[in-house]
């Protein structure tokens, strides 16, 4: 059943019974896009596990992986001894290819949301489904690995996104990173209302947004380069202490400057290709806004995050960012 699961959501199918068993656990279909997978056996080592998918509707590397996993379950090669919370957030998106239907579903988690639509309903069903996964799992810690591929290349193929939060990431977890071949890390620098900061921010949950290549269609991601990946969440889903590697394998930033987007005449100050990380020096213009003025660099050489012209007013259009250090 398990390897079916995506298939199902896809087709829209509500198989009945929504309960069943499979080799190491139990499952619980909760609603279109949400499994839980409880084990028969709780490890000792066990986090409560949130694996989050397609929260943009045409990244799908992640689904893909998230897929391999769940066979690798039914089949038995893989244990469950943890519990998972697994998620696919915009539906309609994933089914349309479409980064999203009406507006970007990855910056409306938050509790205080009052817009209206099917990505803000949408938004809400994830937030009560993760607030009813770590509350029926309150004594374990809590964990929320939220998968990405970015619409453009990157210098570092492979990074992670840490959200802003008044508690601390383990440091453990950047070691786990490593060995997930993880290049880079980006720590942000205020709330941001994405899915993992979600879990962060109102959960204290270990948090952080997967970027896991670039965007492609189903059949045509490398997913050869994602097997480090896969074993961090096999691992973790097992119940077991993931690999470990040097955190100073991987790059690290932070947030200086949010670049948003004011007016409809609105451009960004170079090419569309630029990979992400890329490097501007002082005095160099990165974008033009009618309403906001021009943007150019100052005295500290800033690298360009997540660029997009195309978002909606008063939205982000890109993320500028220094080296860093792990924060912890």
């Amino acid at each position: 059943m398990l390897g079916q699961w995506l298939d199902w959501t896809l087709d829209e199918e509500r198989p009945s019974p929504r309960i069943g068993r499979f080799p190491s656990g139990t499952y619980h279909l909760h609603g279109p896009g949400i499994i839980e997978l409880t084990p028969n056996i709780l490890r000792p080592g066990a986090h409560a596990c949130i694996f989050s998918a397609a929260i943009h509707g045409n990244e799908t590397a992640p689904v893909e992986l998230i897929g391999d996993w769940l066979s690798a379950l039914e089949a038995s090669t893989e244990q469950l001894g943890a519990p998972v919370l697994v998620i696919l957030g915009n539906i309609p998106a994933l089914k349309a290819q479409k980064r999203f239907i009406t507006t970007n579903l990855n910056r409306l988690f938050k509790r205080e949301l009052d817009e209206q639509g099917s990505e803000p309903d949408r938004a809400r069903e994830l937030m009560e489904a993760v607030d009813t996964f770590y509350a029926r799992h309150h004594a374990l810690p809590k964990l929320h690995y939220d998968l990405h591929t970015a619409i453009r290349g990157s210098l570092y193929t492979r990074f992670v996104v840490e959200p802003y939060a008044l508690c601390a990431t383990d440091a453990e977890q950047w070691q786990w990173l490593a060995a997930a071949d993880m290049q880079a890390v980006l720590h942000q620098h205020q709330h941001s209302w994405t899915f993992s900061h979600y879990s962060k921010h109102y959960h204290h949950a270990q948090a952080f947004t997967f970027e896991l290549g670039q965007v492609a269609p189903f059949g045509e991601n490398d997913m050869a380069a994602l097997e480090p990946m896969l074993t961090l969440l096999s691992t973790l889903s097992a119940g077991y202490e993931p690999p470990k590697k040097p955190a100073d394998t991987m790059a690290f930033f932070k947030v200086q400057h949010e670049l948003m987007r004011q007016a409809e005449g609105f451009t960004l100050c170079f090419d569309n290709d630029v990979p992400n990380f890329s490097r501007f020096e002082p005095g160099t213009c990165l974008a033009k806004d009618s309403v906001a003025g021009d943007f150019v660099v100052e005295e500290t050489p800033l690298h360009v995050v997540f660029p997009n012209a195309q978002v909606e007013i008063g939205a982000r259009a890109a993320l500028l960012v220094v080296p860093s250090h792990a924060i912890t």
